[in-house]
């Protein structure tokens, strides 16, 4: 077995902004896997500032990874627990050359992680449409953009601009639309203060139906008091961030009790450390949705296809997987959009 690394910057078609900056261009490592008689590719994608495994020398430590899955042909899940993106990356590599060996004849168009409804392109999954960060009239023009698409979920991500404008733009939508006809999620990526967040809470419950991580992570006992007192649902994304072994993923759910989790497996594990957090959520009733975390289509193809993996054929909860459109210079690969669903084409 033989694995290489190709590193390689992608570019955003227009700057994508959050609470911590603005990304322009985004920097991925594919690796290859070959047997000698198939191939399969993973993504590698971290986030700076964000992801645990962020690092100076992250080529240096994910060659090391792949030097040893090349020696023994399998992942070392225990030692790989504290690199996620690096894990999935592997993971993706490895169910992709499985793939491979075992394709009937006639054209794959993308890789073949896990047989679903999905990945046959059989059925579509539901996903939301995405407002990034902007200026009040970019976010509004965004808005109106995604509401035309025909989207019945739409996800604002709010916290870089006057708070009272982002809470005109929530309205906007909420005047023209029911909750029964768009769902509205919000994403503060930690851009509130524990002493403003429930009276901004309250107001944005009038309209939304979700929030994540409205307060910045590591503040356990805050985000529970959140949790219980604020009169709309919130999830958990980057409080999930770097809590990588079973008993502590258990003990932050029960402690903070979340309505739901925003799983990414670039950021929470892998394909593998994100089964556990789904498994730990049901046991305490708590919701879970996949999202994409800005990955080239490599990447978004691994997060979609073990979505459906997880989750079954027939999904209804609106998934995060609408990223691939973002950049000028995306790997090629037959995922489309159509209407407000992920597909993937039978016809390219």
């Amino acid at each position: 077995m033989k694995v290489t690394i190709e590193e390689r910057v992608l570019h955003f078609k227009q700057p994508a902004g959050t609470s911590r900056g603005v990304y322009t261009e985004r920097r991925i490592w594919l690796v290859t896997v070959t047997d000698g008689t198939a191939t399969g590719r993973g993504e590698c994608a971290p986030l700076p500032d964000l992801s645990c495994d962020a690092r100076a020398d992250y080529g240096e430590v994910l060659r090391g990874f792949c030097d040893q899955l090349e020696r023994t042909g399998e992942i070392d899940y225990e030692a790989m627990r504290d690199f996620p993106s690096m894990l999935f990356g592997l993971e993706t590599a490895m169910l992709a050359l499985t793939g491979e060996r075992n394709k009937v004849s006639g054209e794959r168009h993308v890789p073949v992680l896990f047989d679903t409804a999905f990945s046959r392109g059989e059925e579509g999954i539901p996903i939301n449409g995405l407002v990034w960060m902007g200026s009040y009239d970019e976010m509004l023009q965004r808005m109106e953009q995604k509401l035309e698409q025909g989207f019945g979920c739409v996800k604002l991500k709010i916290g870089a601009i006057d708070f009272e404008q982002e809470l005109d733009l929530v309205k906007r939508i909420r005047d023209r639309f029911s909750r029964r006809v768009v769902e509205i999620r919000l994403d503060a990526n930690g851009g509130f203060s524990y002493d403003e967040a429930l009276y901004k809470l309250e107001l944005l419950s009038q309209y939304a139906q979700s929030i994540e991580q409205p307060i910045k992570a590591g503040q356990w006992a805050y985000m529970a008091e959140l949790c219980r007192d604020a009169p709309i649902p919130i999830a958990l994304d980057e409080e999930l961030i770097g809590v990588n072994d079973p008993d502590m993923k258990a003990h932050l759910l029960n402690i903070i009790k979340p309505a739901y989790i925003v799983l990414k497996p670039s950021l929470h594990g892998g394909m593998a450390g994100c089964r556990e957090w789904i498994e730990a959520a049901r046991q305490y009733g708590i919701g879970s949705w996949v999202t994409s975390a800005l990955e080239g289509n490599v990447g978004l193809n691994a997060v979609a296809q073990f979505c459906s993996s997880v989750y079954g054929d027939r999904i209804t909860v609106p998934q995060g997987l609408g990223t691939g459109q973002l950049f000028t210079d995306n790997i090629p690969m037959a995922l489309e959009i159509r209407g407000d669903q992920l597909w993937i084409s039978r016809n390219s």
